[in-house]
């Protein structure tokens, strides 16, 4: 354990450190499009935020090489490689997108590809654990088939919830976390070591999240743009991947004692197909809505829009930060929901749980303009926004004080009422509010 903290620490701070340099880079670079119809932001941001993300997914292979328990992952494996090469391949597709922007099929083909090169070099997916049925070998092709799909499904998804500041870093960081926990139970608690490099990834990509994210929170300085959002979709993917295709359901079921109870285990974040809709939830359900959403109206499903969920949340009163949270909250209630599940099937308490949390959470949704007020003891401790707003005695008598105005003060009030209704209000070339601010500046100097 201590070596993947290691290493998710070093991740961290490689992308934390890198994230600002990487933005004066990209301002220079003019990698500031300008705002979008669809986009939530006021002011022009720079993207290329894959770029200090790219350089700690590195960082953090390196050091784990060097780490005595995690290099045998590498002598063992060839799956870092793979990670490697198809990261590679996608950044790169992601850069050029974020400079250029380049045409919705082209980066489908690239994610393809990028795909097939991992499949190439060994991460690919070899069996399925079907419930009621056992384990299911898949053919070569099957594999290859099934493995590009979830790669191309989960960095689409993830793509396609990137629309708020803070939002695609922090849900992948919760799914990371939730499967970084599934993944080191199985091989610390199991011993099965062929666990390990998706745990590896899991960890590594927690730690690209979690460096990036203190540069990316409203207001964000600067977008991790498609070179990051398809990055850490691939990272993603490739852990589900490499647990998929290496670890072995007859390993599981010596342990457990039964095959039924293996494949329950099993079922929640270890089926490649439903893994997108346990651990990225909220995401591939936004996935899904959007390309609906598109074909209903007869446009390309990669045409943006501003149909998105997090925008639903915005336009229904919540604020920016609200909104973010909020998404937080139902993804880490699905993922740790699920890897609950894994741990303890029987229990009840964890559906009771889950039914409570999501009360909570439908609450929350029905209370965008709610501003919570902390008691008065605590006002110290809170930012403005949530202290309880007083009245002094001087604001109170100041109404009553003002509505009887004294009589010397009648004569400049009247004079003033007749100087401006003798000054007319004409609509030039800027409008009506840039004409009367001329005009008083006008009236200002005659006075004078």
């Amino acid at each position: 354990m201590r070596e993947y903290l290691l290493t998710l620490c070093i991740t961290a701070a490689v992308t934390y450190l890198l994230t600002g340099p990487v933005r004066k880079f990209a301002i220079v670079a003019g990698a500031m499009p300008e705002i979008r119809a669809r986009d939530v932001h006021r002011e022009p941001t720079p993207r290329l935020g894959g770029i200090a993300m790219f350089f700690g997914l590195c960082a953090g292979l390196l050091v784990a090489d060097h780490l005595t328990n995690l290099n045998e992952v590498f002598e063992k494996s060839n799956e870092p490689r793979a990670l490697l090469s198809g990261a590679a391949l996608i950044w790169l597709i992601g850069v050029l997108d974020d400079k250029f922007e380049i045409d919705a099929l082209i980066k489908l083909g690239g994610q393809m590809i990028a795909a097939g090169v991992m499949v190439m070099q060994g991460l690919t997916i070899l069996w399925l654990p079907v419930p009621w049925v056992g384990t299911v070998a898949l053919t070569q092709w099957q594999g290859t088939l099934l493995t590009v799909a979830l790669v191309v499904i989960t960095i689409n998804a993830v793509n396609f919830v990137d629309g708020l500041d803070g939002l695609a870093a922090g849900m992948v960081c919760i799914a990371a976390a939730a499967f970084f926990m599934y993944t080191y139970r199985i091989w610390y608690s199991y011993g099965i070591e062929a666990a390990a490099p998706a745990t590896l990834f899991a960890a590594i990509l927690m730690g690209m999240c979690l460096g990036f994210l203190p540069h990316n929170m409203h207001p964000a300085r600067i977008f991790m743009g498609d070179s990051g959002s398809m990055l850490i979709g691939l990272v993603l993917a490739a852990g589900a991947i490499s647990v998929t295709g290496n670890v072995d359901p007859d390993n599981l079921f010596s342990v457990s004692g039964s095959e039924r109870s293996t494949v329950h285990q099993m079922v929640p974040v270890y089926i490649p197909l439903v893994m997108p809709l346990t651990i990225i939830a909220i995401p591939a359900a936004d996935l899904i809505l959007a390309i609906v959403r598109r074909t209903w109206r007869g446009q390309s499903p990669f045409a943006a829009d501003r149909g998105h969920l997090h925008h639903r949340l915005l336009e229904i009163g919540h604020s920016h930060s609200r909104a973010v949270l909020i998404m937080y909250f139902w993804s880490a209630l699905i993922a740790f929901g699920a890897l609950a599940y894994s741990v303890n099937s029987a229990s009840m308490w964890i559906v009771l749980g889950v039914v409570f949390l999501s009360a909570i959470g439908l609450g929350l949704l029905l209370l965008p303009r709610f501003t919570p007020r902390a008691p008065r003891w605590a006002e110290a401790f809170v930012p403005p926004r949530y202290r309880r707003r007083r009245r002094s005695a001087a604001v109170q008598q100041q109404p009553a004080a003002s509505a009887e105005p004294s009589g010397a003060d009648l004569e400049p009030a009247a004079a003033r009422a007749q100087e401006t209704q003798q000054a007319p209000v004409t609509v030039g070339a800027t409008g009506a509010n840039g004409a009367t601010a001329i005009g008083g500046r006008r009236s200002s100097k005659v006075r004078i």
